[in-house]
């Protein structure tokens, strides 16, 4: 039976250590939102990376990841219940005592044909063993649902899915990049690697005269990008940036003409709801999680195919404007705040210490 004091809760941001992830965004909006939004119903305390100290120092109570944890954990029996906040578990499940609960972010190597088949199955294997050790796992769409359900059937009835937050970003006041277009821009932003289809974009810069800015961590990738520009002879008009401020990165969304994210391979897709929260259209691949987060007011790519992108493109930005799109897209946008999830997980919180 549960007792009367108040519930002691473990949520481990142990994967918040590079701020270009989406990890550390996620640890950080959800981490705040919890704090501000428990009004004393929970005792919390947060598993951490030392270097992240200052994110959370004097808020909440701070423990700190050391390697040996994974062998043991000197607070196994403390806490009533852990929220382990994604799939990659550096402190393992079957280290506490407690109710558990696991966010699962993708399974995203499933749907990456160049992924051999021996990760894939290593890859699959260790999430079976962790969700048969949680009483209940988040996914953070239902497209990743049912990527679990694929995989880890017995898992049904401990699903519960809780979409992300986002952070609303604003711009200073006479803020401005480094790099600033002269032109109508597209805009995007990732890792440049080959399931974001950042390569796919050049194309839509054919038969007009806009530029196309992508902002995100540079990989070897880079390379088929840049040769696609020069395919559609549009290199003058392509912006690399390499990673951004989040200052910056609003900016590019208040001012970009669309917002372009033709990925294969999203277990939720981020950048998708921070373009509509400034009332852009937004174009999108069909592919995992992106239809069900973008809504019936984004536009989207059936195929790959140049042509077929271009028409999207160039139909979708008039029947934006055409049918007043924006202050819809922004009510959709508000669905997805921080503060929302925050409350879904206290209330599984609640649910798991009484099932």
């Amino acid at each position: 039976m549960m007792s009367q004091k108040t519930p002691s809760v473990l949520v481990t941001f142990d994967s918040m250590k590079n701020p270009n992830s989406g990890y550390f965004y996620f640890g950080n909006g959800l981490g705040h939102a919890l704090l501000n939004e428990n009004k004393g119903k929970f005792k919390f305390t947060f598993y951490i990376f030392k270097v992240t100290e200052a994110i959370y120092k004097g808020l909440v109570d701070l423990i700190f990841l050391q390697r040996w944890h994974r062998i043991f954990f000197p607070y196994w029996n403390k806490f009533d219940v852990v929220h382990f906040t994604d799939q990659t578990c550096r402190l393992r499940p079957w280290r506490v005592n407690a109710k558990r609960i696991m966010t699962v972010h993708d399974i995203n190597n499933v749907h990456l044909h160049f992924k051999s088949k021996a990760r894939v199955k290593k890859d699959i294997s260790k999430l079976q063993k962790r969700i048969a050790y949680c009483d209940f796992v988040v996914p953070i769409s239902q497209f990743v649902a049912d990527d679990i359900l694929r995989f880890a059937p017995e898992a049904k009835d401990k699903i519960r899915v809780i979409h992300n937050g986002v952070d609303k970003l604003e711009v200073p006041e006479n803020h401005q990049p480094p790099i600033v277009p002269t032109k109508p821009f597209l805009f995007t932003i990732g890792l440049l690697s080959p399931q974001k289809g950042f390569h796919l974009l050049p194309a839509l810069l054919a038969n007009n005269d806009y530029e196309l800015v992508i902002a995100g961590i540079e990989s070897p990738h880079k390379a088929n990008i840049i040769a696609e520009a020069e395919k559609y002879n549009c290199l003058d008009r392509l912006i690399i940036t390499g990673p951004v401020s989040d200052d910056d990165k609003a900016w590019y969304y208040k001012n970009c003409l669309a917002f372009a994210f033709p990925s294969i391979a999203e277990g939720f897709g981020l950048p998708v709801i921070e373009a509509m929260n400034f009332g852009k259209p937004v174009f999108l691949s069909k592919y995992t999680s992106l239809p069900e987060v973008g809504g019936e007011y984004a536009f989207y790519f059936d195929n790959f195919e140049p042509e077929h992108m271009q028409q999207v493109f160039a139909d979708g930005l008039q029947k934006f404007e055409r049918e007043n799109f924006a202050p819809k897209v922004i009510e959709h946008a508000a669905r997805f705040t921080w503060e929302i999830a925050a409350t879904k997980y206290m209330d599984l919180y609640h649910e798991c210490l009484n099932s």
